[in-house]
């Protein structure tokens, strides 16, 4: 069967490679398209997946947003038209849930924050299946029109499945220039273009305690240009921000300690057992929420307050999870 995936944010092509790849190993075909957003194009070449770009992110307000949605889902109904496919798999899409409804091609979404209200009111209620961890409240999909036999729940985090047999690779130290004996730092900026976004001084400061910092390394992903070049412009020396698409999940997995507002990375620090301080603030959704319970995540509540240290945890994946699972529950959106 010909299946359609959409990648429209840096995490996408990471969360859906494994379903991907399993998908092709059962015999089907899989197309991938892709909208222009932060690192989104850089990481599907970096991971040898080919797609076809489709428009760009609409901005921080809601109009842009709109327009945005109504152009790329026309651009992206074009190419749709083209290749027919039975089933329409992505990560909160709304393009894809839109195209797919109009074409009347069953649809798969997975999410696991719950609180980007339009965005999830569109892609859950036009979707077949909704696959969501089991740790976010029931009441909150089944407002979002997630529930019944749409909803299909799944065990741990979706970073423990894409993750599975990950093996990190040091060359991405050297790719940087990174100085081994210093406390490494991977920090991710706030979301400033998302829905759920609320202002947040606490990234800035955090750059700035980075910065007078001589014991550290900072290796700042940026989700936009204007980060990146905003970290730039400081000229500090311990500040380091990629110039392209970079094995963030090999940093990550040396790194020690991550502070980022971004909840991907927050949950791969987690799964890769380095600490790790939230900075985000949003509302906590309930995948935070069991981690912060645990322990496994930190609310950052002072930069100044952080302990700038090398750890002392070991390496690897702590607790993988098997993909097929995923791939299972996407492949039961074709039936009613």
């Amino acid at each position: 069967m010909l299946i359609w995936v959409d990648c429209t944010a840096a995490a996408h092509p990471l969360v859906l490679r494994p379903i991907i790849e399993r998908l092709e190993a059962q015999g089907h075909e899989v197309f991938i398209t892709a909208r222009e957003y932060g690192q989104t194009e850089g990481i599907l070449e970096r991971l040898g997946m080919p797609y076809t770009a489709v428009g760009e992110h609409g901005g921080a307000s809601k109009l842009g947003k709109a327009r945005a949605l109504g152009g790329r889902s026309a651009r992206l109904a074009r190419v749709v038209w083209k290749r027919r496919p039975q089933l329409a798999i992505g990560h909160g899409s709304v393009d894809l849930a839109v195209v797919s409804a109009l074409y009347r091609v069953p649809s798969v979404q997975m999410q696991d924050y719950e609180f980007a209200q339009l965005q999830r009111q569109i892609s859950f209620r036009l979707a077949r299946r909704v696959l969501a961890p089991d740790t976010i409240p029931l009441e909150r999909l089944a407002r979002l029109g997630a529930k019944g036999e749409k909803l299909v729940l799944y065990p741990g985090l979706k970073e423990e499945y894409y993750l599975a047999g990950f093996e990190p690779d040091p060359a991405v130290l050297d790719e940087l220039g990174l100085d081994r004996e210093k406390v490494l730092v991977v920090v991710r900026p706030p979301p400033e273009t998302s829905e759920y976004h609320a202002r947040n001084d606490l990234y800035g400061a955090t750059i700035d305690r980075l910065a007078a910092a001589p014991e550290a390394q900072a290796v700042v992903i940026p989700r936009t240009a204007a980060q990146g070049e905003a970290i730039r412009a400081m000229h500090a020396a311990n500040l380091i921000v990629p110039e392209r698409a970079i094995d963030a999940q090999s940093l990550i997995a040396y790194a020690d300690l991550v502070v980022s507002a971004g909840g991907t990375m927050n949950r791969e620090a987690v799964a890769l057992g380095t600490p790790v301080f939230t900075t985000f603030t949003g509302r906590m959704g309930g995948v935070d929420e069991a981690l912060i319970a645990d322990g496994r995540l930190q609310v950052l509540a002072d930069p100044a307050a952080l302990e700038l240290r090398k750890r002392d945890s070991p390496l690897g994946v702590q607790n993988p999870r098997d993909p097929q699972l995923l791939v299972d529950a996407a492949l039961s959106g074709l039936s009613r």
